[in-house]
């Protein structure tokens, strides 16, 4: 363990934000992370637990008591094994994860958790300083081509476990890059897109394809997914010159708000917006990229997508920013002895709210209204719970000014029509339907075509598309090889 009267002596020690002010003119990232000496004194205070929860809170289930301990005596180089024998990507982990490890340590019971979160960012971060990490090429082949469909975390994950298993991996991407929702969802000042860069780089040392701009199946008419393909492959064709498929693309379709006025210019889905300035930030050159300058921003959803529409409109400069969310405020403190070691309720702000945003909770939009064809403003009502269903409240009606309008209500379901073109069979919410048992987990109704992550599970964490994409690779290397040395 760390130092056994560690968690009595040291203080939780978060990571530092640089001065708003500053990070508002630019998209890079503005945390400060733990200097050696900080996460030393983070590792001293895991109490190496008889049981330790942070564990199973982890969906990676990495193994936090031994990397904890390791930075704590000064061992860098093994502590970066401990991580990647568990996570392939701690330095996405590192940064966007919402630390549901740390919501499980036994600490947080009663006091500040251990900073599970900051210590792995350390550790990933000094690794690739070090050069700690390199490729790690099958030493030997087994002739097997695998197509895996979508490059977010979960077909990253998969196609590096399963190019270290010596299969022949080809990694579809429709976008111009790699990384799914990380490239073109999450914005660069909360993860620079290096990191997925020169994981890239990584992956094609170990054997790995890549192919982007290429659609496999097809899009609906009038599809707001983003695609700038400009290649077209049939899953039939994927099917006949790959031994196994991996479908890992994501849950795309966004939540729509059917609402009177839906048809307004101005009213945008987040992910019409957030994809759009990460390209500007790679030095791509768009015409009419959709902006906030100026402009009095409406952002529904009190999610982290919606989150990042408004650091994003921030950094537009926008006159305003107000985000809606339907639900009511959580409380500030969450109620630990009733929920450790889980997922607690409670009011979480963002760096980006502390940049400047209005919330309104408990609050339902009724209409948009507008001029000329132009969004201007929408209605609002307040809503509360009543025998368990969301009703209005009378007297509550308000009508709020707004020249743009993010719509950041989450993603209901992948594209169908790219599940339909392998005829995979889907479950009561659209994903794709295929289990996680050992035995025969992520096999789809279709013979070689498996699903993982978001296409399979439904709008999730990366740390859980990590996790189902490590999983799924060991089920396809199982299913081709008839034994898999690969973890689960």
């Amino acid at each position: 363990m760390g130092k056994v009267t560690g968690f009595m002596e040291f203080e939780r020690i978060e990571e530092g934000y640089k001065p708003v002010a500053e990070r508002l003119k630019h998209y890079k990232e503005f945390v400060v992370g733990l200097d050696e000496s900080q996460a030393k004194v983070q590792g001293a205070r895991c109490m190496d637990c008889g049981t330790p929860f942070c564990n199973n809170g982890c969906p990676v289930n990495n193994i936090i008591p031994d990397f904890n301990d390791l930075v704590y005596r000064g061992d860098w180089q093994n502590a970066i094994e401990v991580l990647h024998s568990t996570n392939n990507f701690p330095e996405f982990t590192g940064r966007i994860c919402p630390a549901p490890c740390e919501a499980a340590c036994t600490l947080n019971v009663n006091d500040d958790a251990v900073g599970i979160k900051s210590i792995e960012h350390a550790i990933i971060d000094r690794a690739w300083a070090e050069g700690w990490v390199q490729p790690r090429p099958a030493k030997h082949k087994t002739g097997k081509k695998v197509a895996v469909v979508g490059s977010g975390p979960a077909g990253m994950a998969a196609a590096q476990q399963l190019a270290r298993a010596g299969h022949d991996v080809t990694l579809f991407e429709k976008n111009d890059r790699i990384g799914g929702l990380l490239r073109y969802g999450i914005p660069d000042f909360k993860m620079e897109k290096s990191h997925i860069d020169r994981r890239a780089k990584q992956l094609e040392a170990e054997g790995v394809t890549i192919r982007t701009s290429v659609l496999v199946g097809k899009l609906p008419e009038g599809s707001k997914v983003t695609n700038w393909a400009k290649e077209t492959i049939s899953p039939e064709q994927l099917k006949k010159d790959f031994d196994a498929v991996l479908l890992t693309g994501g849950s795309e379709q966004s939540r729509d708000l059917p609402v009177p006025g839906r048809d307004l210019d101005g009213i945008h889905f987040a992910m019409e917006f957030l994809p759009q300035q990460n390209k500007v930030n790679a030095g791509d050159k768009l015409k009419g990229q959709l902006r906030a300058d100026g402009k009095h921003v409406i952002v529904i959803g009190g999610g982290d997508t919606g989150s990042d529409c408004v650091g994003t409109s921030n950094r537009h400069g926008a006159a305003s920013v107000t985000q809606f969310e339907v639900m009511p405020q959580p409380p500030e403190v969450e109620n630990r002895p009733l929920t450790w070691p889980y997922w607690p309720l409670k009011l979480r702000t963002s760096s980006s709210h502390d940049e400047g945003c209005t919330r309104e909770f408990a609050i339902s939009t009724k209409e948009f209204v507008g001029e000329k064809g132009k969004v201007t403003g929408l209605k609002t009502v307040h809503v509360e719970f009543k025998d368990g269903k969301l009703v209005e409240i009378p007297g509550t009606e308000k009508e709020y000014k707004a020249d743009l309008v993010l719509l950041a209500m989450g993603f209901v379901n992948p594209v169908a029509t790219i599940l339909d073109g392998f005829g995979v069979d889907k479950d009561a919410r659209g994903n794709a339907k295929a289990s996680t048992e050992f035995t025969g987990g992520y096999a789809t109704n279709v013979t070689k075509v498996f699903a993982a992550g978001d296409i399979r599970r439904g709008q999730s964490l990366v740390v859980w598309a990590i996790r189902e994409g490590r999983q799924a690779a060991r089920a396809v290397d199982e299913f081709l090889m008839g034994f898999s040395d690969l973890p689960r």
